[in-house]
């Protein structure tokens, strides 16, 4: 086993027997066998659409199938299994139509030969290269597919995932290191493309977001609590309990669903219980009735299994898995538990600063900023998690100046999200854009802002403090890198998958840099 795609990764190196995230040296070469079937799949869906050969199934495979292999997405090998012999049987299937004499191998054949990512190249830049191309693809396909689960499905950009998985030592073309980076920003742009179409998906679905006060409280009675990030799996759960007297409560990234008015408009959408997705075995054992995991992040759930359910992408061995939106059992386990005993009034917090809403203020921001009311706007947010330095983001945004805004996303935020931070004219100055795709609103605000001031994203008094924990974080930093942001600020540690050698070329070129204390970062930042 080595695993070493997310932030926690033991010493900072690599997980080689046991995952931090809780996977099995089973479940991570399941993974890494899946990924090689997913490779194979993609060539032969390139020449499956060269030949104008129907690939839907194939591209749902190979978005799906990236997105199960996210930490904390899913852990059961039997599952695990399933999808590397159906992504094998779809690669042979489309082979075959395309009258294609080429092997596929069975499942065994490839698992027994599986590489991990440790084995990708002997050159540590190519081997580096390739473990940030591979794990931003793995962002980019869970958006996509996000937005294909809601209707927008953009084979285009899913074939341009096939493209990029493919590449590889080996595969006919000579790339020095700037040819590989060069595949890891085409990367970055497809994500933002992914974004964009997810931000269609949702908003055409549900509307814009609108800022909206979410209780923090609770109502007495029976109750389901839904984590992830999947409205399509909430809106069937609010429509499957409407009348059953059940209340329904978001969790981690589920709490800027309260903000889209067709969501919103179910009146036993009730409020938000808990924080991170870090925090959940603590947590959920007191939450009195069933939980549904729509996708990452599951942690194991010993003690509490009974209660919690899955559907999607997200498994976790010995726990329910719902298909095909038939939340049946998740409803039936909560009639049967106590829910809660009495009405519980709260704080409440501010959410659903969306794309529409930023955009619209726009042009009061720049005028703030022209009468010198405004000074500075920072971007804190991102994954968050449990290594230790992560105090360093709540500590940044009680320590912004009252002239400064904070924009927030993604389960970062839950480290601040409660806070009261007062508010600058007619902002508050702390802004929940939603979840960690909705970085595509802030990116839209950032490139409104410097058409208006005629300027670049670079000239802006914006700065971007970010927090990465998993895959969808290293293809949202290749999107800002593909723009041109500079000067961003990433923590609680560097990648331990970027090589000295990479991490030169993006100090030089995109002036990337560590977090450092919030004191000298706040001040660095705003002397410019």
């Amino acid at each position: 086993m080595f695993c070493n795609q997310c932030q926690q990764t033991a010493k900072g190196c690599g997980c080689t027997k046991l995952g931090v995230c809780g996977k099995t040296d089973a479940v991570a070469h399941l993974q890494d066998g899946l990924v090689s079937a997913l490779r194979l799949l993609s060539s032969a869906l390139q020449k499956a659409a060269k030949a104008g050969l129907p690939t839907r199934e194939a591209e749902d495979l190979l978005l799906s199938g990236l997105f199960t292999t996210l930490t904390n997405v899913n852990f059961d090998e039997a599952s695990l299994k399933e999808l590397v012999a159906s992504t094998l049987k779809c690669r042979e299937d489309l082979l075959k139509a395309c009258s294609c004499a080429e092997a596929t191998p069975s499942a065994d054949e490839l698992l027994a030969q599986a590489a991990d990512p440790g084995q990708f190249s002997e050159d540590a830049n190519v081997r580096s290269a390739m473990q940030i191309l591979l794990y931003g693809l793995k962002g980019v396909a869970a958006y996509a597919y996000h937005a294909s689960v809601l209707g927008e499905h953009d084979s285009e950009l899913v074939l341009k995932i096939a493209e990029l998985l493919t590449a590889a030592p080996g595969d006919g073309v000579e790339r020095d290191l700037g040819a590989w980076l060069g595949l890891a920003l085409e990367c970055g742009r497809l994500n933002i493309r992914a974004m964009e179409v997810l931000d269609k998906a949702n908003t055409t679905t549900y509307g814009d977001p609108v800022p909206t006060e979410v209780s923090l409280g609770h109502r007495k009675g029976h109750c389901i609590l839904v984590s992830g990030h999947d409205l399509k799996d909430l809106e069937e759960l609010l429509k499957q309990t409407e009348g059953t007297g059940i209340s329904v409560y978001t969790h981690g990234e589920m709490l800027p669903a309260h903000a889209y008015p067709k969501l919103r408009a179910y009146s036993h959408l009730a409020g938000h219980f808990g924080t991170a997705w870090q925090n959940q075995r603590k947590e959920l054992p007191e939450f009195p009735g069933a939980v549904l995991f729509t996708t990452n992040c599951i942690q194991n759930p010993a003690g509490y299994a009974d209660k919690i359910f899955t559907t999607g992408v997200v498994q976790w061995p010995g726990c329910t898995h719902c298909t095909d939106h038939n939340f049946k059992a998740v409803i039936d386990k909560a009639l049967s538990m106590p829910g809660f005993a009495e009405d519980e009034e709260s704080k409440k917090v501010l959410t659903g600063f969306g794309r529409a809403t930023l955009l619209a203020a726009a042009p009061a921001v720049l005028e703030a900023v022209k009468s010198g009311a405004l000074r500075h706007v920072f971007l804190v947010g991102g994954c968050d998690g449990a290594a230790p330095g992560r105090s360093y983001y709540s500590d940044f945004v009680k320590m912004a100046p009252q002239d400064t805004i904070i924009l927030t996303l993604a389960c970062g935020k839950f480290r601040f999200f409660d806070q009261d931070l007062g508010t600058l004219g007619a902002f508050p100055r702390l802004l929940d854009i939603g979840q960690c795709n909705d970085a595509y609103a802030a990116v839209a605000l950032a490139l409104e802002l410097a058409r208006a001031c005629n300027c670049s994203v670079n000239e802006l008094p914006l700065s971007l403090i970010l927090s990465w924990y998993e895959q969808k974080a290293v293809a949202i930093l290749l999107s800002l890198l593909a723009l041109g942001v500079r000067d961003i600020r990433l923590g609680p540690t560097l990648p331990a998958f970027v090589s000295p050698d990479i991490l030169n070329v993006l100090v030089e070129q995109f002036a990337i840099k560590p977090v450092t204390t919030p004191e000298k970062d706040i001040q660095d930042c705003l002397q410019g």
